[in-house]
Formats: structure tokens, sequence, C-alpha cells
């Protein structure tokens, strides 16, 4: 079969294009960025290994499994991050978290990332700021290994702990962000994300349960005057202000992502005296 074949033959199945045009690309040994070749090589014939490769990967995407755990890479805040089952795949949604974080973290400053997974929010604040401190914790001995060797392979330092979220964690920190867990175990899109880890999605009837957890404990992790930030979904930026203002913190606000939603919010631990 030709390459423009194999791409027809997906998309008669139900294959998204880009999706096809990518596990193709990685069948085939190419970089993922190098989709002008498919348009330009378009009747070459590939090879019955090339074939089997994208056959085998083709049914897993049907199935659901995301496209960067069979490419076993996706790109975070302009870093290619290592991925796999132990951990979620990155999501654009959360840039918007990250360029909040690097508006708030000051000169020389430390900032800490809760339930890190791949390690990207913690390493995208390392690549962008490399005289901060950043520390990193996650629950999950193996996300964690997938974080470290994500960290490893770039060359960024960050300090990374085995922690259920702030308990055993030292401090302060200038600035503690997270993107926990936050649906609700009867929600009905966790069946499209059964190839994730639920641990790293679910958080008890309304969501809300780990940020309830991260609200409550961060200020004694935090200075006078240092931040919070956390994403939740795109309906929870009322609850999770309500919830900041609650526990004393001030400066409460949140973050639009590209989609305009309200994907982020977060406050200032108040500056007394």
């Amino acid at each position: 079969m030709t390459i423009a074949q194999i791409l027809a033959a997906a998309a008669a199945r139900g294959l998204e294009r880009l999706d096809a045009q990518l596990l193709l690309l990685h069948a085939l040994g190419r970089d993922a960025n190098d989709r002008a070749w498919l348009l330009a090589h378009d009747h070459d014939l590939a090879t019955p290994e090339v074939l089997q490769r994208f056959e085998d990967h083709s049914v897993r995407r049907l199935s659901g499994e995301p496209v960067a755990y069979l490419l076993g890479e996706k790109e975070f805040f302009g870093l290619p991050l290592q991925v796999d089952a132990r951990v979620l795949v990155p999501r654009p949604d959360t840039e918007t978290l990250v360029e909040w974080a690097l508006e708030q973290l000051p000169a020389g400053g430390s900032v800490l990332d809760l339930g890190t997974g791949s390690g990207a929010i913690a390493l995208a604040l390392a690549h962008a700021r490399p005289d901060a401190l950043v520390a990193a914790v996650d629950r999950s001995a193996d996300a964690l290994a997938v974080a470290s060797a994500n960290a490893q392979r770039l060359g960024l330092r960050v300090q990374f702990q085995q922690a259920d979220w702030l308990q055993g964690v030292d401090g302060p920190y200038d600035l503690v962000v997270s993107n926990p867990p936050y649906i609700a175990d009867a929600d009905p899109h966790l069946a499209a994300l059964v190839h994730e880890p639920l641990s790293a999605l679910a958080a008890g009837a309304d969501g809300l349960d780990d940020l309830r957890t991260i609200v409550a404990d961060a200020p004694a992790h935090l200075p006078p005057g240092g931040w919070l930030l956390l994403e939740h979904g795109h309906d929870q930026a009322e609850a999770v202000c309500a919830l900041l203002r609650a526990r004393g913190f001030v400066q409460v606000d949140s973050r639009r992502d590209l989609a305009g939603i309200a994907r982020c919010s977060g406050g200032q631990w108040p500056i007394t005296g």
C-alpha cells in the first residue's frame, strides 16, 4: 500500500487524519513534525513492517488509547515529555497555569508543584526560570519515575519527593501550584479516559476533594504574600474561589484558557503587620 492509500483506509475506519498521520510517521521512524513528508511521498510504498506497526497502533487508538501513549511523547510548553500509562497526558489547557505561575514567581524564588505526574508543570517552570528553586511531589512512585526521567533527559533541575499532597513536605515556598484530580467520581466523561490513571482524574462526589485538601493545607507552606494557584474543571471556578476566600486567601482571581474557560483559580496568603 502507498502512503496515501494507508491514510485513506485509516480515515474509512474512523481514525482522525492527524492521529493517522502521527501514527504513520511513528511507524516509519520519522519525526512527528514531518507531516509535510507524507504529502511529498504519498505514492511511496510502505514495507510490511511499517504496515504492521501502523495497524497495531491504529487498533489501540481506535479503542481510545491516547496518541501520546502510542508515540511515547507529548509536547508541553515547548518541552518534549516522555509519557506512558503511569501518568496523565499533559493538556494544553494547563499551560494557562504555567503562564500565571511565571508571573507570580519572584526572581530567585521557590515553587512547589503538587501532583506533578509527568513533571510537566515543574519542568516548564524550571526551563523558563533557571534561577528558581523548583520542587515537585507526587504520591505515585511510578509517576515520580516518569518525571525524574524527563528531568534528567532534559537536563532540568527539579527536586522530587514522594508525598501525599503536602503531608511531610517542608517549606515555605513562594508559590504552590497544582493540577490535581478534579473530575466527579460519577462523571460520564471518565469512561472516555479509561486508559489514563483514575487516581489522577477523579476526586470525590463533586470533584473537589483534593482541591479542598490543598487549599486547607497550603497556608502552612506559604510565606506571607505567597501564592497558591490551582487548575480545576470548566465549571468549578466559583467553588474553588469560595474555598480560597473561606480559608483566608486574598486577591482571589481566576484565569481563562485559550477557549475562554475559567481554567485556573488562585489567591495570595495575606501579608500581616
